[in-house]
Order: C-alpha cells, then sequence, then structure tokens
C-alpha cells in the first residue's frame, strides 16, 4: 500500500556520513509511488565519502530509489556541492534516470525552477576549502549529536539538534538563510517563474516571497539529518513533508492507495554506476 503523489523533491541527504538518516529516508521511500522524483542536491556525500563506512541502510535508500525507477518514476539527481564529481555527467540519462544541473517543471499552477543552490553560496564560490572544513565540522557534531541522543532517548527524554539550536541562535547565519532565500527569490522573479525549488541550506520552508518586481513562492526540501523533511506537489498543491516515526510503525490505512507494478519495468543498475563513478 503506497501513496501517489505527483512530484517529489527531497536533497540533503549526504549518504556515507554518521549524520544520515538513512533508515527514515529508506521507510519514506518505501511508503511513497511518485510519478517523478527530483534528488536536489548532495545526496551522496563525495567530498567525505568512504568506502569504509557506507552501512546496509545506506544502501536501502539506493535500492529504495532504483525499486521507484523499475515501477515507472522518473528520477532526476541534480547535483550539489558535496556531489559535484556527478556534474561531469550533466545530461546523462538511462531510461527514466536523469543527472542534471537544474531543471524546469511546468506544472499545472505554474513554472518551477529547481536546482541545489550551491552557486549563491558565497563561501563555495570563493573559499572552497573553507567549506570543506565546515562540512567536517558540522559532520563531527552530528556524531556527538548522535551519541548524546542515544543517551537522551535511553533516559526517557527526546531528541536534541546542537546543530539547529546553533543555526537558530548566530545572528549572522540567520542572516545567511535570509540573504539567500532573497537572492535566489530575485532571480527567480526576473526569470518569471511561479516556484524556485532549492536545498544546500538544510532549512525547509514553504513561503511566498514579495519583491517590488513581483512574486514568487520560495521553497526549500530541508534534510535527511536534522529534519527529515521533502517537498511534495500533488493535485495542484505543495506541502512540506515531516517525517514522523509513529506513522510508519502503525498497520496501513484502508484509505491507502494500492499501486500495481506495471508488467514491463526498466531495471537500472544505479549500484554499479554510483561504484564507478566513487
Amino acid at each position: 500500500m503506497k501513496r501517489l503523489v505527483d512530484l517529489v523533491v527531497l536533497s540533503d541527504v549526504h549518504l556515507g556520513t554518521y549524520g544520515c538518516r538513512a533508515r527514515e529516508l529508506s521507510n519514506y521511500l518505501k511508503s511513497i509511488q511518485p510519478k517523478e522524483l527530483v534528488l536536489n542536491g548532495d545526496i551522496i556525500d563525495i567530498w567525505q565519502f568512504n568506502k569504509r563506512y557506507f552501512p546496509k541502510d545506506h544502501m536501502k535508500v539506493i535500492k529504495a530509489i532504483t525499486s521507484l525507477l523499475s515501477k515507472g518514476t522518473k528520477v532526476y539527481y541534480i547535483t550539489g556541492n558535496h556531489d559535484e564529481m556527478l556534474r561531469r555527467f550533466s545530461g546523462f540519462q538511462l531510461g527514466d534516470f536523469h543527472i542534471l544541473n537544474k531543471k524546469v517543471f511546468h506544472l499545472e499552477t505554474g513554472k518551477a525552477w529547481i536546482f541545489h543552490g550551491d552557486v549563491f553560496d558565497v563561501t563555495m564560490k570563493h573559499s572552497k576549502w573553507l567549506a570543506k572544513l565546515g562540512g567536517k565540522g558540522y559532520d563531527l557534531l552530528i556524531v556527538i549529536n548522535t551519541i548524546a541522543n542515544w543517551f537522551s532517548e535511553k533516559l526517557g527524554r527526546g531528541r536534541i539538534s546542537f546543530s539547529k539550536k546553533v543555526k537558530d541562535s548566530v545572528k549572522g547565519i540567520v542572516q545567511y538563510v535570509t540573504s539567500f532565500e532573497e537572492t535566489v527569490a530575485n532571480i527567480a522573479i526576473e526569470n518569471k517563474f511561479d516556484y524556485v525549488i532549492c536545498g544546500h541550506i538544510h532549512q525547509p520552508k514553504i513561503k511566498e516571497i514579495l519583491t517590488s518586481k513581483g512574486c514568487v513562492t520560495y521553497l526549500n526540501s530541508g534534510d535527511w539529518i536534522e529534519n527529515l523533511t521533502s517537498l511534495e506537489y500533488h493535485a495542484g498543491t505543495w506541502s512540506l513533508f515531516e517525517y514522523d516515526e509513529s506513522e510508519f510503525i502503525k498497520a496501513p490505512k484502508s484509505s491507502d492507495v494500492h499501486v500495481q507494478e506495471p508488467e514491463n519495468t526498466h531495471e537500472l543498475d544505479l549500484e554499479a554506476f554510483l561504484g564507478e563513478v566513487m
């Protein structure tokens, strides 16, 4: 029993790092049957990739994506900064699997421009070594946070997020996020897009941005490290999906739509392709 969705956008999974919540993402992917799926950058963290650390749960995410492909879902892998090595494959297509640097959708409610967002990051453009160092520091903070949460849950307390507290309390980071949103919104308005959809900053959001030149809906898919969010578009409406563990241990509801697998499926050996790249 799977939930039908027209379009799903997710980003910043960071497979191959300790902070990746692969088990939860795998559960989510197994629960939906989207017509189209956009992997909007930083899906595999090639910056910090280590072949000695790629757990079964991480591989299950790739298998879940491959399964969706075999059932007729079109998958668009839009490259980000942590998987920028794949940018040399932009334009690659095998069946319903595509690698792109950006994607435009002509939806029934307007035109949507999707890209990862790192091209508007000043640190990425001028000090990549600093950005990579920051990435390693963030990964270390997530490891410490994971250990702290293990103890917290054992004591019957809820999960906490060190990095979210830091992001919400540091004025410079708040200003950076606001500046990022305004920059991409202004460019989208100038190019007459109705929606602009990004990842990169790990801040899930759907909001209208109004300027003197016009209006655009800004959307960010968040991440699968802390927020566990994705964007879903169905029946002309955008919504922000937030993973709730309790929803995935309940029995399927009778109202859920059953999706039958098509007789003729196209299989893609995505594991083999990514293995060659890395």
